[in-house]
């Protein structure tokens, strides 16, 4: 079942993502540990760096659940009205083919 009307409600599965951003980085701190170890600066600071990434996606994903239901619905909160095509930003011009060129 649909939780919002995507693109422009879409809701995010904010524990399933803590879940990856945890796993990540376990695995980014073990790969920066294991490269300095075996004497590898580069692949170390590459590690490093994506650790630094999923850090900060792990402060945005934190900041989203304490945010409550608005980020994090339950199964109280029922799914956003879908648009109906009212927002004219949202949608494609609709082509009746191409114009202006000659068919052979």
């Amino acid at each position: 079942m649909r939780t919002g009307n995507e693109p422009l409600h879409a809701r995010s599965p904010l524990k399933i993502r803590f879940g990856l951003i945890i796993w990540g980085l376990v695995w980014t701190v073990a790969g920066t540990v294991a490269f300095v170890m075996v004497g590898r600066p580069g692949w170390a600071a590459a590690c490093a760096t994506l650790a630094v990434v999923t850090l900060m996606d792990l402060a945005m994903v934190i900041r989203h659940i304490h945010q409550g239901p608005h980020y994090q619905p339950g199964k109280e909160i029922p799914p956003y009205e879908p648009d109906h095509g009212r927002n004219k930003a949202l949608t494609r011009p609709r082509s009746s083919g191409p114009q202006g060129r000659a068919h052979p």
